[in-house]
């Protein structure tokens, strides 16, 4: 009788959204179950402390053993190539238990500029408090990633492609000087997830993922994860587990569920994002359109070789700065106005005053977060539908 759902060698990226990491009960269930509980029970004193000191595999209390997340983490590992995932109550908790697992004081960072506002509030507020200093330099210049890293350099990080500009670095060409000088690549696949894009297979360590965007992919739950090699991930764990910043069964489930129409989902994401990325760039009220699908994106040919897709992000630069930005946003009608990406439904937002706020102007400026720059995410509305949304106010500028 079939118990498990353990990836086969020979099983496809498709098939591993599906089954992998589906562990099923004496139920003999189909789906998969959610364990809503907080602790488990034994049957005798001397197995508890067995299963407490580690010399017993088992649940013993879900901040940091639950079947649920369990699936979830082993099915993203399945997906990403990663030796194991260790899933966390968000994504910034991500990055956070990343850092403080594998980071000590006097150890450095060498991150790009063009990161999430959130990130870089992180890595300068509060593990600057720590003694752990970051360095920034341009996301797709190799060389200034070569410069910057010194003896102290422990983790170079980057989102690629980039919030909101869809930039891109050559992970392999970076994997190879970070492992050069002895550190460490985290790469953010939140944008792309690995239906498009698997950075462990080109050299990165550890890849981070907000579990909230594209992975659940309709907007219902909060979550995050790390996957990597075991080695790395269980300083993570031991970080989570210790800390707390878990992820919630039941939002593992939903996680779990998304997954499983992953593939499908961002297929549709870049067909609908890359005609509308062609219609903006055309567009008189547009002053540039940032899409790494666009021949016209300086970093397309790479993008085009190291992704199986483009994702559904598009930076759009509109004339008349801030006043014009805001005019477009406010005009929609069906687009939803939200600092959040990543779902089937259509977003739009500004990034210089809502996800990266908190950043200084000199530091938007670095990042090319300009006041008339509109982030959209692209979803899975009638194509027809989200362009005359969007042309409402384009329109109106002209």
């Amino acid at each position: 009788m079939q118990q498990d759902q353990i990836p086969a060698p020979e099983w496809e990226l498709e098939t591993l959204a599906i089954r992998a990491g589906h562990r099923r009960t004496h139920e003999q269930e189909h789906g998969e179950p959610i364990f809503p509980t907080s602790s488990f029970v034994y049957g005798s004193a001397a197995e508890a402390a067995a299963k407490f000191s580690g010399e017993e595999p088992g649940n013993i209390y879900s901040r940091f053993t639950n079947p649920t997340v369990r699936t979830f983490e082993e099915r993203l590992a399945a997906m990403e190539g990663g030796e194991r995932c260790v899933a966390t109550s968000s994504g910034m908790a991500a990055i956070m238990a990343t850092a403080l697992a594998l980071l000590s004081s006097g150890d450095e960072i060498v991150a790009s500029r063009s990161l999430f506002g959130s990130t870089v509030s992180l890595f300068d507020k509060y593990l600057g408090k720590l003694g752990i200093t970051t360095r920034y330099v341009e996301l797709s210049d190799l060389e200034a990633w070569e410069a910057a890293i010194t003896p102290a350099t422990r983790l170079l990080f980057a989102e690629t492609p980039s919030n909101p500009l869809s930039e891109v670095v050559d992970i392999a060409a970076l994997a190879e000087i970070a492992h050069r000088h002895e550190a460490l690549l985290a790469i953010d696949n939140c944008f792309l997830t690995p239906a498009l894009q698997r950075p462990l297979a080109l050299g990165a360590d550890l890849v981070i993922h907000s579990a909230t965007k594209y992975l659940d992919g309709q907007g219902r739950a909060i979550g995050g994860a790390v996957v990597g090699r075991d080695e790395e991930l269980e300083e993570v764990f031991g970080v989570v587990r210790t800390c707390g910043p878990c992820l919630s069964p039941f939002n593992a489930w939903i996680f779990t569920k998304g997954l499983e129409t992953l593939n499908l989902r961002m297929r549709a994401h870049c067909e609908n994002a890359r005609h509308l990325a062609e219609w903006l760039e055309g567009h008189p009220a547009v002053a540039r359109a940032h899409y790494s699908g666009l021949a016209s994106h300086p970093q397309h040919e790479l993008a085009s070789r190291q992704q199986q897709g483009f994702g559904a992000v598009i930076g759009v630069e509109v004339k008349g700065g801030r006043e014009a930005a805001w005019s477009v946003i406010d005009a929609t009608r069906m687009v939803s106005i939200t600092g959040n990406l990543g779902d089937v439904k259509t977003t739009i937002t500004h990034p210089a005053t809502t996800t990266h706020g908190r950043l200084s102007d000199d530091q938007k400026a670095a990042a090319g977060i300009s006041e008339g720059l509109i982030r959209l995410a692209v979803g899975l509305e009638a194509l027809e539908d989200i362009r005359g949304d969007l042309a409402r106010g384009l329109d109106a500028l002209v």
